[in-house]
């Protein structure tokens, strides 16, 4: 079907381009008549232009150049005429800033949403404040806890102030990037706020722990809510409490702040009207130019995806095609950022003949779409177009985090209509059981189910694709916002180009009928891992499906966490691989053989715990993906001659990347 025939045709085909950029304003000093200097950023386009090409593909994020001004750590005495005018100047753009948002003409909307949210997370605090009122004796102990906490900080202040070297009463996890600046530790003032603060908020995350009386749904609600209040005020957001931003703002004279707020006006504008961070320069990247750039075809296409055969790199391949179904809540190409990171080439010169779905970025005229419809019209729809083109009537087939869970549904669908075209499974960091699925659970009961639905149906039908990537930065939301906070806004910085946060942020809608249906029939009601869900006119049982099935899962994934993709292992009904990879949801999977990062461990044993099978482990070095290809090849036949796109009965229709990843989400 032609492009132009298809009711998802995209509304823009710009090959990831952003729109143009609002040209940078002069600097307070020079707005004010003073001389000109230097702002602490390079500026965003420029920072692009120095980007080199092929360390872009290669997905390694520029090194961030500090700016002149933080070159030392001394805390410089400013220039107190400038600093003052470049203040002015930093709160008039805030102001503009906020009447931008206030101007937005979804505010009233929003600002409903918002107080839904706000009376939502104050009634889960309520309850877990009623279990301590009701307990006078639990009341007194957490206050116990906390001056305890307070009385050994003043004393080891007080000791450190004698001279002593003593250890921090409370310290960071490793991965805490706030407090890296040597004058977290080396500054008494910064080192006392910085405890102070961790010693207050994991006093808050115990008492939600060990509250009495309420159910667990409403402590894993409260616990997100407290962490997230707790990141947000952290001293490392601020201008006054973190050195760093101190240091900056007093030897730039502020500017720093003028041309953060110019920053903050840029991502309303690209926002529409709300703040749209940006993680990354947007501009340094191009699908089919230096990220998404294996050669390829696309084959077919209908209303939700397009259907790409890759070029084959050997003479001989695989008999069996390799089919890759990526999650629609992004875009496939994460599996293809460039030729070093690419899972597509890699497989490509295993010897695979790789065939990508690139699902459609939907918009209010495919409102209707339902999981089911993904199911056919992707899934059926792509064996159907691997088999015009090749001829082959089995293949093996990947899913990767929601489109492994429809390979799961379809293939319990195949079980009961005979259809055994799918030889093999891979499934990655894929769940099938939702009881453990993880903080994204935290969103997923039938209040916030039927407010996301109300929310859909406001917007035309579909979930914004800026919606759906702030949940996700939510559940990291010290790394994935207040990071790009205190960098952009507040150190007046630039973000530095890479692959991964590009790819992050070229969100993707929803259709409202598929989301809903999802969220209820799997996170909220599990009936898939129950036998209870019915798709198609079938009932699903995963004990039916008999193929050979591969789950990989990552130990760090705060989406889909090891221990509920291990349930899978329990609930197919043939041979089934676990392992599981270092890192999280994208760097567990992403991970080359030749970047030689991480680890994985494997058991050929399948007790009965996540905890038993990790008990029995052994830990390799490095990617698990050539133990993957080495369970893959057993299963993919003989060799036979390279499968050119477009050699079958299946004519081509434009290159790779294709068009529908192309369009972008313009919330």
């Amino acid at each position: 079907m032609n492009l132009k025939e298809t009711s998802a045709a995209p509304e823009t085909k710009d090959g990831g381009a952003t729109p143009e950029k609002r040209k940078r304003k002069t600097t307070a000093s020079k707005a004010s008549g003073t001389t000109k200097t230097a702002k602490p950023a390079s500026g965003r386009k420029a920072a692009a232009k120095k980007a080199a090409p092929e360390k872009l593909a290669a997905g390694k994020p520029a090194a961030a150049k500090p700016a002149a001004a933080t070159e030392t750590r001394d805390f410089v005495m400013p220039d107190l005429a400038r600093l003052a005018i470049n203040l002015m100047h930093a709160a008039n753009l805030g102001q503009k800033a906020a009447r931008q948002l206030m101007r937005n003409d979804d505010s009233t909307s929003d600002a409903s949403h918002a107080l839904h949210d706000l009376q939502r997370v104050g009634k889960t605090l309520m309850d877990v404040a009623g279990s301590y009122i009701t307990n006078p004796v639990k009341i007194v102990e957490a206050q116990a806890a906390l001056w305890q906490g307070y009385l050994s900080l003043a004393t080891s202040m007080t000791r450190r102030l004698l001279g002593e070297d003593v250890p921090p009463v409370v310290a960071p996890g490793r991965s805490d990037k706030r407090f890296r600046d040597p004058d977290w530790q080396e500054n008494i003032v910064f080192d006392l706020m910085k405890q102070s603060y961790l010693l207050t908020s994991k006093w808050l995350t115990e008492q939600v722990k060990h509250a009495e009386g309420i159910d667990p749904h409403t402590r894993e609600k409260a616990d997100f809510y407290i962490r997230q209040m707790a990141n947000a005020v952290s001293p490392s957001n601020f201008l006054f409490t973190n050195p760093e931003i101190l240091r900056t703002t007093l030897a730039s004279n502020g500017e720093n702040l003028v041309a953060g707020m110019e920053h903050l006006l840029e991502d309303i504008e690209r926002g529409h009207g709300h703040i749209q961070i940006q993680q990354t320069d947007m501009s340094a990247f191009k699908l089919g130019e230096n990220i998404a750039t294996t050669p390829g075809k696309v084959i077919y296409q209908n209303d939700l995806m397009q259907l790409i055969q890759y070029e084959p790199t050997t003479e001989k391949v695989y008999k069996r095609p390799l089919v890759i179904y990526p999650p629609w809540i992004n875009k496939y190409y994460i599996l293809d950022l460039g030729p070093e990171k690419s899972l597509v080439k890699w497989c490509l010169d295993q010897g695979y003949t790789v065939f990508v779905a690139s699902w459609v970025n939907p918009d209010a005229r495919l409102a209707l779409k339902t999981f089911e419809d993904y199911m056919f019209e992707g899934v059926y729809a792509a064996l159907d177009a691997v088999e015009k083109a090749t001829g082959e009537t089995e293949v093996n087939a990947v899913g990767y985090c929601i489109g492994g869970t429809l390979l799961a549904c379809s293939l319990a669908h195949m079980a009961q209509r005979g259809d055994t075209r799918i030889k093999s499974a891979t499934f990655l960091v894929t769940q099938v059981d939702f009881t453990e699925a993880g903080e994204l659970k935290v969103f997923i009961d039938e209040e916030q189910i039927a407010e996301i639905e109300r929310q859909m149906h406001e917007k035309g039908g579909y979930l914004k694709g800026s919606t759906m990537a702030s949940t996700f930065n939510m559940l990291r939301s010290n790394d994935l916002i207040w990071n790009y906070v205190v960098n952009n806004y507040l150190l007046g910085r630039e973000p530095m180009p890479f692959d991964i946060l590009y790819w992050n942020a070229d969100a993707t809608r929803l259709p409202s009928a598929m989301h809903v249906g999802y969220l209820r029939e799997c996170y909220l009601e599990n009936k898939l891992a129950e036998g209870r869900m019915v798709l198609g006119g079938e009932e699903l049982h995963l004990k039916d499906v008999k193929v050979p099935v591969y789950l990989q899962s990552s130990r760090e994934d705060h989406i889909s966490p090891y221990n509920s993709v291990y349930k899978a292992t329990k609930l197919f009904g043939g041979p089934v691989r676990f392992i599981c990879a270092g890192s999280g949801h994208i760097a567990g999977v992403i991970n080359p053989p030749s970047a030689g990062k991480y680890n994985h461990w494997t058991n050929d044993d399948l007790p009965e715990t996540p905890d038993k099978w990790f008990e029995g482990a052994t830990d390799h070095k490095g990617s698990w993906w050539p133990d993957w290809e080495a369970w893959l090849s057993e299963k993919s036949g003989d060799l036979v001659p390279a499968r050119k796109p477009g050699s079958g009965k299946l004519k081509v229709l434009e290159d790779a990347p294709g068009s529908y990843v192309l369009v972008k989400s313009e919330d």
